[in-house]
């Protein structure tokens, strides 16, 4: 009677009187739990309970009364239940690709039980279990012969979620084996060589799913690079979910228009530097201005200071002294430099910059590409006002919004600066021109290559060619981040996020602060103290825009 009493007063409270940063704390615990207990996903009992899960979650969001939620709060409901159908839709196209697939692993059925019993620790029938596991490793072989008549799958993309079934059996059937052997004798005495001799043909079959697609379909372009395309529809979902109200090929012919300007821009700084309109020759001017080996690290610190000096003597933003106090400076490995051959940033400034046992090549081309003109716009970009600043503010406000993480916001930020310490003349020599255009250049190319890329019009040698043709790359540098953009941990947007989300800013500032509606330091500091949530949302929060449970993107930003 007591414990039904509970739950009825939770799921009024629940209903009525919402903490929402309660209500999102849970669905991420709870969501992180399920995926902690069930890590092997492909099986039917395991695709239901997610299944059910997000429905439910769903459910509990819509008994939540939204009109007596302050605005705050209104705001936490609405990017909950954007995640919430986030990583349901995600989950949707998994489970749909599993039941397309999941024949693959019909055989293997046998081994479901076993890992359920792991997970509840049971105490194994071993002997039994070696019988089941050279049952299953004889059917893995019969379905590795049978593929050799079973017609390829039309698209590499299946063959890989074919073999990313197996490898997660594989994972999860190791993890299992090395919570039991060490301390049950009997187990490891009858599993050992079963173990080996099933995990030795499950990989066998997984290689074979890999390659198991049509020869005519180009997985390798010659790059090496193997990404995933995502193709328009799931583009068109994922910028809505970003609240981005624009088609790819909207977003694609806005980045052409600012390269446009970019260049227009480049002409007036090459011929101010004596080279007329041969922007790419000041370019490689500019490139040569590298400085020797040792005296890099110091030349950032002067850079960071000189930015946080500029921001501070025109009152554009707050800046805490312990955010000023507080970040540092580590170098980038070779290793490291391969995917990303340029800063990163946050409390650590991560400097790329040639190490010892680069060759010759590789050192001339951190050196060009880290050149003090390039990297005088990505300090401040790196630290402050930039991710440094960012994250500090993230720790310290609106804490409950950090599952919400947009690169729109944080990229998009940071990008916004550089253009609007551009505004501020910032740049002061036509080669500091250069160094901050060529960025400008790379994020509209970025845009140009990676949705061009996720539409399927372009392949990864054709990205790097771009990269190298029309903003200036070093090839090396190029190929790096290409490769970081298709195969590194950033999601299908992350690289279109710098400028879109950089314009979404400008225009807001352009609203707001050049109308006259709030000073610049209050908008930047309004902005900051909102956390990392998509900017339509910060745009309803500063303009008090009212608000609905079912909110959806219409903000057109780009005039």
């Amino acid at each position: 009677m007591k414990t039904t009493l509970f739950f009825l007063l939770f799921s009024f409270n629940f209903a009525f009187g919402a903490d929402m940063s309660e209500v999102i704390a849970s669905y991420s615990a709870d969501k992180g739990a399920l995926d902690r207990k069930y890590p092997y996903l492909y099986t039917d009992a395991t695709m239901a309970r997610f299944t059910t899960f997000y429905k439910q979650k769903i459910s509990d969001l819509e008994k939540i009364s939204f009109e007596s939620l302050d605005y705050d709060q209104r705001i936490d409901y609405i990017l909950l239940k954007n995640r919430i159908q986030k990583d349901q839709y995600a989950f949707t196209n998994d489970k749909k690709s599993y039941e397309e697939l999941k024949n693959n692993l019909d055989h293997t059925s046998l081994l479901n039980q076993y890992l359920d019993d792991r997970k509840g620790g049971k105490n194994l029938n071993a002997e039994a279990l070696a019988f089941t596991f050279t049952a299953v490793k004889k059917s893995t072989q019969t379905k590795i012969d049978d593929l050799k008549n079973k017609a390829n799958y039309d698209s590499w993309q299946k063959a890989e979620f074919a073999s990313d079934m197996v490898k997660s059996l594989i994972r999860n059937l190791q993890e299992a084996y090395g919570f039991y052997k060490d301390y049950n004798p009997s187990y490891h005495w009858w599993m050992q060589e079963p173990q080996k001799e099933l995990i030795k043909v499950l990989d066998t079959y997984q290689t074979a799913l890999k390659g198991h697609f049509k020869n005519t379909l180009v997985k390798d372009d010659g790059s090496g690079i193997i990404g995933k395309p995502i193709g328009r529809d799931n583009l068109i979902y994922d910028l809505k979910s970003e609240f981005i109200n624009y088609t790819p090929e909207e977003l694609i012919a806005e980045a052409n228009k600012q390269f446009t300007w970019c260049e227009s821009e480049m002409l007036k700084a090459s011929n101010q530097m004596g080279f007329g309109n041969d922007w790419k020759k000041a370019l490689e001017k500019v490139k040569q201005t590298y400085v020797p080996p040792g005296q890099w690290q110091e030349d950032v610190n002067y850079f960071a200071k000189e930015a946080i000096d500029f921001l501070e003597k025109r009152d554009l933003i707050t800046i805490p002294p312990m955010a000023k106090e507080t970040w540092r400076t580590v170098m980038l490995s070779a290793e490291a430099q391969k995917q990303n051959p340029f800063f990163l940033g946050g409390e650590q400034i991560m400097v790329a910059y040639p190490t010892i046992d680069m060759s010759h090549d590789d050192k001339m081309m951190s050196l060009r590409g880290n050149n003090p003109h390039f990297s005088r716009a990505t300090i401040q970009h790196e630290l402050i006002p930039g991710h440094h600043l960012q994250q500090f503010m993230n720790q310290r406000f609106k804490t409950q919004r950090r599952p919400f993480y947009t690169p729109f916001w944080t990229e998009g930020w940071a990008l916004y600066w550089e253009m609007n310490l551009w505004d501020k003349n910032f740049p002061r020599s036509p080669e500091d021109k250069v160094g901050m255009l060529f960025w400008r250049m790379h994020r509209c190319a970025r845009i140009i290559f990676s949705l061009n890329y996720h539409l399927g019009n372009m392949s990864p040698q054709q990205c790097i060619d771009l990269l190298v043709d029309k903003v200036g790359h070093e090839r090396a540098n190029a190929e790096a981040e290409v490769r970081r953009s298709f195969t590194g941990r950033y999601g299908p947007l992350y690289q279109i996020a710098y400028m879109i989300g950089g314009l979404q800013f400008y225009s807001l500032k352009k609203s707001l602060v050049d109308s006259g509606k709030m000073s610049e330091k209050a908008f930047h500091d309004a902005i900051l103290q909102q956390n990392s949530i998509p900017v339509e949302l910060v745009k309803n929060i500063l303009e008090q825009k009212p608000l609905t449970k079912d909110f959806e993107t219409s903000w057109k930003f780009l005039k």
